[in-house]
């Protein structure tokens, strides 16, 4: 059996957590592929190697010198190399790797250095060989090159039957590092998965898995055992962070599992995701809710808008000239509702894109409304079970919140609903009252 495991940076943040690590991954001898993160925050108001990192870049590019944010990146790795005793010239590692930065003068290069020292240092401490990721992980177009970074992560790690890779990055086809988006070390971990044909990805983190909504909102909410690769996919993309959205896309078509555990406690059962034809029904209508603050919706309205063709490509078009992305597109027979985030619609794109599409469909009414919060209410026993949306719109109206906007797929998976910023707690605990403790 072959298990490849990705730590992440709480996993990483120390030399206590490290030995840790250890202790996990040679306590299992199927755990014989480690994917690493850039050390995290040891305590509440410490600073992520990470961020650290891009201030160095920024000083870097105003001093022509990495200055003091990584001054204070090299005392965080020289601690931790002391506090592992660890058979490694820190001092030299550190020097080059600043030297390469000053160098290379590239913010994606600075930010990937935390999981390469992290790497480095794993690798030493396990006593295996350290590969890097840039050698191993193909960039295309600012992505990852799905089949052929499977191939040359495989060629990367043929003949060898343990490793260490670095997460979060690997190069262009130049050989210039590029990065993934934040918490990009667990698609990393996906791409060794599938290259070396694993049995399980396990990716470790300071949760024992998945839970049926978020612990700021909900007290003590339910572990979630299992869920499908769709259903990760729709609660990560609306803020269930536990796990990178894109992440499941390298092991999905090669019907790897994914488990998430908990660095901290190991022997805790944790959450599997699993492929299609590894899924069981869990039984319960719901498997999960997640949502986000902060979106705009654009309402548009037009007689006859159904008849019109090229319609939506009109409206699309607008979008595409301003380089903004829609998040949903609800729409009925003479209306259009765009949901955007807000955070696309700044530096006057808003007004350019009211009057965008003003100019390209002649609507009869085109609204712009803002500070709606989008909750996702997902699980495969939604098309089991009679009545569910009936169900979640009781409840909402029980606690007095007017929705907003609704949206739900053909698939059945999931309904989406609108509600105001400043409803979005109250409705998140209504609906989890509603399908986890009346059942």
């Amino acid at each position: 059996m072959i298990k490849v495991c990705k730590f992440g940076g709480t996993s990483m943040a120390d030399g206590m957590t490290m030995r840790r690590v250890k202790e996990i991954v040679e306590g299992d001898s199927s755990r014989r592929y480690i994917v690493v993160s850039a050390p995290g925050k040891r305590f509440g108001a410490d600073v992520k190697i990470t961020d650290l990192l891009f201030e160095t870049h920024k000083t870097l590019a105003q001093t022509g010198t990495c200055g003091e944010p990584f001054r204070r990146v090299k005392e965080r790795f020289r601690v931790i190399a002391r506090e592992l005793e660890i058979g490694i010239d820190i001092e030299a590692l550190l020097s080059a790797t600043e030297e390469e930065i000053v160098r290379e003068n590239n913010v994606a290069f600075t930010v990937s250095r935390g999981e390469y020292l992290a790497g480095k240092i794993m690798a030493a401490l396990l006593g295996i060989p350290f590969v890097d990721a840039k050698d191993a992980v193909l960039f295309e177009k600012g992505k990852a090159a799905g089949l052929k970074s499977y191939v040359r992560m495989a060629e990367s790690l043929r003949g060898l039957p343990r490793a260490v890779i670095p997460g979060f990055y690997g190069a262009d086809e130049e050989g210039k590092v590029s990065v993934f988006s934040r918490g990009g070390s667990d698609v990393s971990g996906a791409i060794v998965a599938r290259a070396v044909g694993a049995d399980l990805y396990e990716n470790w983190t300071d949760v024992s898995g998945f839970l049926a909504c978020d612990p700021r909102i909900v007290d003590d909410p339910v572990r979630i055992r299992s869920l499908s690769y769709k259903e990760l996919r729709e609660l990560s993309y609306m803020g269930a962070n536990v796990l990178h959205s894109e992440s499941i896309f390298p092991v999905r078509e090669a019907d790897i599992p994914i488990r998430i555990k908990n660095t901290f406690r190991p022997d805790d059962e944790g959450t599997d995701i699993l492929p299609a034809s590894k899924y069981r029904f869990s039984g319960r209508v719901v498997t999960g809710i997640a949502g986000k603050k902060n979106f705009a919706v654009i309402f548009i309205e037009k007689s006859l808008m159904n008849t019109e063709i090229g319609f939506a490509r009109k409206i699309l078009t607008v979008l595409e000239r301003l380089g903004v992305s829609f998040e949903h597109m609800p729409s009925g027979i003479d209306t259009m509702s765009l949901v955007i985030d807000e955070a696309e619609l700044k530096d006057g794109v808003r007004e350019q894109l009211v009057e965008g599409i003003r100019e390209a469909v002649a609507p009869d009414t085109v609204r712009l409304f803002e500070n709606v919060a989008l909750i996702a209410v997902v699980g495969h026993g939604m098309s089991r079970s009679v009545g569910t949306s009936a169900r979640l719109f009781e409840a909402i109206a029980r606690v007095g919140v007017n929705v907003r906007m609704i949206d739900q797929g053909s698939s059945e998976l999931n309904i989406i609903v609108g509600v105001d910023n400043e409803n979005y707690e109250r409705t998140v605990k209504a609906v989890y009252e509603e399908f986890f403790k009346r059942e």
